[in-house]
């Protein structure tokens, strides 16, 4: 059925692990009804689901699509909304009612999954601002040509393997945040801590060593503090391996919101990025781990392409 010009498409995206995530949609469903806000509804299935469910939102003639979930269930969307025409992208709007692990984009608007009356009330006066996506391109294992878009951030190295470990501790953990952490942390005693990459920035050349890379088109999870996702450009933090004792100075730094003064990170602000050689480092995008590129890649930036709601 198409939908009515008005209603909103809501998407409903379970959080991991959790124990009642009936509960959770019962929550959104009153605030929606309680703001008079008319409404259809589907609930994702699996992981592999939202860019389907996105899709058959936006064939069926919905203009506001709202997802309820974190930073993977919005990166799915919006690389859904990458594939359509962009005269018919330009008519939708995204929205997003925070209920993922980190909810890191949402949170750069100051949108929390503690406030959800606040929340819903900010979508329903359907503020929209035009947001840039980064861009991955590189070519898989068989050669093909391929894309992927983050509204976050994408990690190389110690960070992308850091939310590896953590999805599997929160498999095993029945989806607890703060034990998956900590087991993520103890373990990474056992992990390879740098990688030798080669990489442009700009007019820079870097060959050397790296223990992380975030380029961030929002606040990239705290390690790209400056970023916005409508400027145009993309901040890069590239961080060294640091001694013992300047790696709890920069936990502590990080903590403060200071992470930028340390002395091994390096903060860039570009366009582009060539990432030429990294070691089979692991990469992440906006908090998912990808298949590793086969040989190099680029990022760059999609100015003001998507329309998304905001307070």
């Amino acid at each position: 059925m198409i939908a009515e010009q008005e209603k909103w498409g809501v998407l409903y995206c379970p959080k991991t692990g959790s124990m009642h995530p009936q509960k959770r949609w019962e929550q959104v469903e009153r605030c929606l009804h309680a703001e008079g806000i008319e409404f259809d509804h589907v609930q994702s299935e699996s992981r592999g689901s939202v860019e389907r469910l996105v899709k058959m939102l936006v064939n069926n003639g919905y203009k506001t699509i709202v997802v309820v979930g974190g930073d993977s269930a919005l990166n799915d969307a919006v690389n859904c909304l990458m594939q359509i025409d962009s005269k018919e992208r330009g008519e939708i709007a995204l929205g997003v009612i925070p209920n993922g692990t980190m909810n890191d984009f949402a949170r750069f608007w100051n949108i929390t999954e503690s406030d959800m009356e606040t929340t819903v009330k900010a979508l329903k006066r359907h503020r929209v601002r035009k947001v840039d996506l980064g861009c991955v391109r590189y070519r898989n294992k068989e050669g093909e040509a391929c894309r992927r878009y983050f509204l976050n951030c994408l990690n190389i190295g110690l960070v992308a393997r850091i939310m590896d470990l953590r999805r599997k501790t929160r498999h095993y953990l029945l989806g607890s945040r703060t034990l998956s952490f900590i087991i993520s942390f103890v373990l990474l005693v056992f992990q390879r801590m740098e990688y030798a990459m080669h990489l442009k920035i700009n007019s820079d050349e870097i060959r050397r060593k790296v223990m992380t890379v975030c380029i961030g088109n929002a606040h990239g999870y705290g390690q790209t503090p400056s970023a916005v996702p409508y400027n145009g450009l993309l901040d890069v933090s590239v961080v060294y391996h640091p001694a013992l004792l300047q790696l709890f100075e920069g936990i502590y730094l990080f903590v403060r919101g200071k992470y930028l003064n340390h002395r091994n990170v390096h903060p860039y602000r570009t366009k582009k990025v060539d990432v030429i050689d990294l070691q089979h480092a692991m990469v992440s995008v906006d908090g998912r781990v990808m298949n590793t590129p086969a040989g190099s890649f680029t990022v760059s930036v999609e100015q003001e392409v998507i329309n998304f709601l905001i307070p």
